[in-house]
């Protein structure tokens, strides 16, 4: 099987190959890397945002568009295949790397990163507890920001990844942005996953996964599209996994899994945010996965559910 970043790599050239068509942007920094613009400087598309998130599951998921319908409440939605969980959405989509790098004039660069570049770098306590690690020629990371990265930042991520600052591919993307939008809810089967694991449930049994989950509009700025995107997977994301282990270990957790298990469920993330003061590590961390789960147990053939859809506050929320 080729590598996470050989595969994330494979897509980004793709992208590169077509930045005209996606509305995209490419550019080479004075190393040798590429930063692909996904919507800091340029709109973006629909496909861009496909492959983007593509990206992100390390070239192990397949993201198709759909549209999601609440009693006449209507929304355009992804659906979400991965059928390698541990590998494409721990070890790559998962946005576990903050990456904060100081320029010579002394100017922090920061931003949460995901993508495979993340199994090279190999430093995440969750990669550690999950024996993840990759060798790969090439690092790919991708990044949820404003603002492009310069070159301190590419040559910085070489370092940390140990390959040749031209064999860097680092795909940017504000949260308020079409792209922003599309890979955020294409998150869904990896927030449960991570979900499970904050849990004590063993993920490595997980085979398949399958979510939806609305493309939350896009918002004025980014503080309040990280309320309205989280939004549309604690309130509209629905996952559906498959596992193989015993069904007493599904029935000790399936309850604990959807959002509304969390203390802090049951308004808009904007407002839960603010009523945090803005600091995301006050916010109840078991907050943060899909409104339903669904669990197909192989041993025993059977199928556990908890949690709904909350269609009533993504109205409040996108429609206000």
């Amino acid at each position: 099987m080729l590598s996470l970043n050989q595969r994330s790599n494979e897509i980004a050239q793709q992208m590169e190959a077509n930045a005209e068509q996606l509305n995209i942007a490419v550019e080479k920094t004075p190393c040798g890397a590429t930063i692909i613009d996904s919507g800091v400087n340029v709109v973006g598309s629909y496909e861009a945002g496909k492959l983007f998130s593509e990206v992100c599951m390390g070239g192990l998921g397949k993201v198709t568009f759909c549209s999601l319908d609440y009693d006449g409440f209507s929304l355009p939605a992804v659906n979400v295949t991965v059928d390698h969980p541990v590998k494409s959405c721990m070890a790559s989509q998962y946005a576990g790397w903050f990456v904060q790098v100081k320029s010579e004039n002394q100017k922090t660069y920061q931003a949460m990163g995901s993508g495979p570049a993340r199994s090279l770098y190999g430093k995440e306590p969750l990669l550690q507890e999950l024996a993840i690690a990759e060798d790969a020629d090439m690092a790919v990371l991708v990044l949820e920001s404003h603002k492009l990265p310069g070159d301190h930042v590419a040559l910085w991520v070489a370092d940390k990844c140990n390959v040749a600052p031209e064999r860097v591919t680092i795909l940017v993307a504000p949260t308020a942005s079409l792209v922003g939008s599309i890979q955020i809810a294409s998150r869904v089967v990896e927030t449960g996953l991570h979900k499970m694991h904050e849990v004590g449930f063993d993920i490595t049994t997980i085979v398949s996964g399958f979510g939806a989950c609305p493309i939350a509009p896009i918002a004025k700025d980014n503080l309040r599209a990280i309320g309205w995107t989280n939004d549309a997977v604690l309130y509209g994301g629905q996952a559906w996994y498959i596992a193989k282990t015993e069904a007493e270990k599904v029935e000790e957790v399936i309850n604990q899994l959807p959002s509304s298990a969390s203390k802090d469920y049951g308004t808009s993330f904007f407002d839960i945010f603010q009523r945090y003061d803005n600091d995301f590590y006050k916010i109840d961390p078991l907050l943060f996965s899909p409104a339903e789960i669904f669990i197909n147990e192989l041993t025993s053939g059977r199928v556990f559910h908890a949690g709904k859809v909350n269609p009533e506050i993504l109205k409040k929320t996108f429609l206000a």
